[in-house]
């Protein structure tokens, strides 16, 4: 089992002010549509090139669509570059808009 983070949870993070990196996997059409504030887009083809981007000394939360794609991704992250640091969330952006920002656009 991979690790994840509820909508909510993350939510409580950020509102505490927790150090968290948001990298976001989907395609930058969707990332222009709807995204949390403070995202950075690494869409998931293109992350193997780009892992420097992510911090080493703090959780980084994996968001998608519906919470497939950064699951891939946290797979991957794990399996190819040992990172422990990672955390999807559960839902992805979707389940973000339904249960704590409803202003997020759903699509």
């Amino acid at each position: 089992m991979f690790p994840e983070l509820t909508p909510e949870a993350l939510h409580t993070h950020l509102q505490e002010g927790s150090a968290v990196q948001l990298i976001d996997v989907r395609q930058p059409e969707e990332f222009d549509f709807c995204r949390i504030e403070g995202s950075l887009l690494i869409p998931l083809g293109e992350l193997p090139r780009r892992v420097e981007e992510l911090a080493i000394d703090k959780p980084i939360v994996l968001i998608c669509h519906h919470g497939v794609r950064s699951m891939q991704a946290l797979a991957y992250l794990q399996h190819r570059h040992g990172l422990t640091n990672l955390l999807n969330l559960r839902g992805g952006i979707h389940a973000w808009s339904q249960r704590v920002d409803p202003s997020v656009p759903v699509y």
